[in-house]
Protein backbone atom coordinates (compact mmCIF):
# COMPACT_ATOMS: atom_id res chain seq x y z
CA UNK A 1 0.00 0.00 0.00
CA UNK A 2 1.22 3.53 -0.99
CA UNK A 3 1.65 5.84 2.09
CA UNK A 4 0.52 9.63 2.00
CA UNK A 5 3.06 12.12 1.88
CA UNK A 6 1.67 13.17 5.91
CA UNK A 7 2.60 9.03 6.69
CA UNK A 8 6.05 9.06 5.10
CA UNK A 9 7.03 12.31 6.97
CA UNK A 10 6.29 11.18 10.15
CA UNK A 11 7.90 7.76 9.51
CA UNK A 12 11.04 9.69 8.64
CA UNK A 13 10.81 12.46 11.30
CA UNK A 14 10.55 9.34 13.28
CA UNK A 15 13.92 7.63 12.19
CA UNK A 16 16.93 9.99 13.52
CA UNK A 17 19.80 8.31 12.39
CA UNK A 18 20.93 8.82 8.65
CA UNK A 19 21.25 4.48 8.29
CA UNK A 20 18.05 4.61 9.20
CA UNK A 21 16.06 7.17 7.09
CA UNK A 22 18.05 5.48 4.34
CA UNK A 23 16.44 2.29 5.06
CA UNK A 24 13.09 3.84 5.19
CA UNK A 25 13.99 5.54 1.60
CA UNK A 26 14.65 2.34 0.50
CA UNK A 27 11.49 0.28 1.52
CA UNK A 28 9.25 3.10 -0.53
CA UNK A 29 11.09 2.10 -3.27
CA UNK A 30 10.11 -0.77 -2.83
CA UNK A 31 6.76 -0.30 -2.40
CA UNK A 32 6.32 2.05 -5.51
CA UNK A 33 3.96 -0.04 -8.19
CA UNK A 34 5.67 -1.20 -11.02
CA UNK A 35 5.67 1.18 -13.97
CA UNK A 36 4.25 -0.66 -17.48
CA UNK A 37 7.63 -0.32 -19.83
CA UNK A 38 5.39 0.98 -22.44
CA UNK A 39 5.24 4.22 -20.46
CA UNK A 40 9.64 3.95 -20.21
CA UNK A 41 9.94 5.99 -23.41
CA UNK A 42 12.94 8.73 -24.09
CA UNK A 43 9.89 11.50 -23.45
CA UNK A 44 9.42 9.58 -19.90
CA UNK A 45 13.18 9.99 -19.38
CA UNK A 46 13.73 12.85 -16.44
CA UNK A 47 16.84 14.71 -17.63
CA UNK A 48 19.24 16.16 -15.03
CA UNK A 49 19.39 12.80 -12.96
CA UNK A 50 22.48 10.65 -12.66
CA UNK A 51 20.13 7.36 -12.48
CA UNK A 52 17.75 6.45 -14.95
CA UNK A 53 13.99 8.30 -13.82
CA UNK A 54 10.85 7.49 -15.76
CA UNK A 55 7.81 10.21 -14.74
CA UNK A 56 4.60 9.85 -17.06
CA UNK A 57 2.52 13.02 -15.66
CA UNK A 58 -0.76 13.40 -16.90
CA UNK A 59 -4.27 15.02 -15.40
CA UNK A 60 -7.50 13.41 -14.39
CA UNK A 61 -10.08 15.45 -16.27
CA UNK A 62 -12.91 15.17 -14.04
CA UNK A 63 -10.91 15.87 -11.06
CA UNK A 64 -8.56 18.39 -12.28
CA UNK A 65 -5.67 16.49 -10.88
CA UNK A 66 -2.55 15.47 -11.74
CA UNK A 67 -1.63 11.22 -11.92
CA UNK A 68 1.99 10.43 -12.01
CA UNK A 69 3.67 7.40 -12.21
CA UNK A 70 7.48 6.60 -12.22
CA UNK A 71 10.38 4.68 -11.65
CA UNK A 72 14.42 4.50 -11.39
CA UNK A 73 16.58 2.05 -12.36
CA UNK A 74 18.57 2.24 -8.42
CA UNK A 75 16.63 1.33 -5.41
CA UNK A 76 17.68 4.71 -3.32
CA UNK A 77 16.03 6.69 -5.84
CA UNK A 78 12.87 4.93 -6.49
CA UNK A 79 12.64 5.91 -2.88
CA UNK A 80 12.99 9.26 -3.19
CA UNK A 81 10.57 9.07 -6.52
CA UNK A 82 8.11 7.98 -3.77
CA UNK A 83 8.28 10.59 -1.70
CA UNK A 84 7.90 13.08 -5.33
CA UNK A 85 4.79 11.03 -6.47
CA UNK A 86 3.50 11.03 -2.30
CA UNK A 87 3.30 14.87 -2.39
CA UNK A 88 2.22 15.62 -6.03
CA UNK A 89 0.20 13.07 -7.00
CA UNK A 90 -3.77 14.06 -6.52
CA UNK A 91 -3.21 18.28 -6.10
CA UNK A 92 -4.46 20.59 -8.74
CA UNK A 93 -2.55 22.59 -10.96
CA UNK A 94 -3.02 25.47 -8.60
CA UNK A 95 -1.90 23.23 -5.84
CA UNK A 96 1.31 21.86 -7.33
CA UNK A 97 2.49 25.28 -8.34
CA UNK A 98 2.20 25.91 -4.68
CA UNK A 99 4.13 23.18 -3.44
CA UNK A 100 7.87 22.77 -2.93
CA UNK A 101 9.35 19.09 -2.59
CA UNK A 102 12.80 20.38 -2.57
CA UNK A 103 11.97 22.27 0.94
CA UNK A 104 10.43 19.54 1.90
CA UNK A 105 13.05 17.27 1.02
CA UNK A 106 15.47 19.91 3.49
CA UNK A 107 13.08 20.03 5.89
CA UNK A 108 13.28 16.36 6.57
CA UNK A 109 16.61 16.83 6.90
CA UNK A 110 17.06 14.39 3.42
CA UNK A 111 19.25 17.06 1.29
CA UNK A 112 22.43 16.98 3.48
CA UNK A 113 22.73 13.41 2.94
CA UNK A 114 22.16 13.35 -0.63
CA UNK A 115 24.96 13.46 -3.09
CA UNK A 116 24.21 17.03 -5.25
CA UNK A 117 23.97 14.85 -7.82
CA UNK A 118 20.60 13.41 -6.44
CA UNK A 119 19.59 16.98 -4.93
CA UNK A 120 19.97 17.94 -8.78
CA UNK A 121 17.86 14.90 -9.52
CA UNK A 122 14.88 15.87 -7.49
CA UNK A 123 15.37 19.43 -8.56
CA UNK A 124 14.99 17.69 -12.36
CA UNK A 125 11.75 15.58 -11.06
CA UNK A 126 10.07 18.58 -9.27
CA UNK A 127 10.85 21.34 -12.31
CA UNK A 128 9.07 18.51 -14.80
CA UNK A 129 6.18 18.55 -12.37
CA UNK A 130 6.16 22.07 -12.32
CA UNK A 131 6.57 22.73 -15.92
CA UNK A 132 3.54 20.58 -16.37
CA UNK A 133 0.87 21.82 -13.54
CA UNK A 134 1.83 25.29 -15.11
CA UNK A 135 0.76 24.23 -18.75
CA UNK A 136 -2.42 22.76 -17.43
CA UNK A 137 -3.46 26.25 -15.20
Amino acid sequence: MIKTFKEIALSLESAPPWQQKYREIMLLGKQLPPMSEILKTDDALVPGCESKVWMYLDFDLEENTLVIVGDSDTRIVKGLLAIVLALYNGLTPEQVMHTNAFAEFERLGLIQHLSPSRGNGIKAMVERIQTMAQQKS
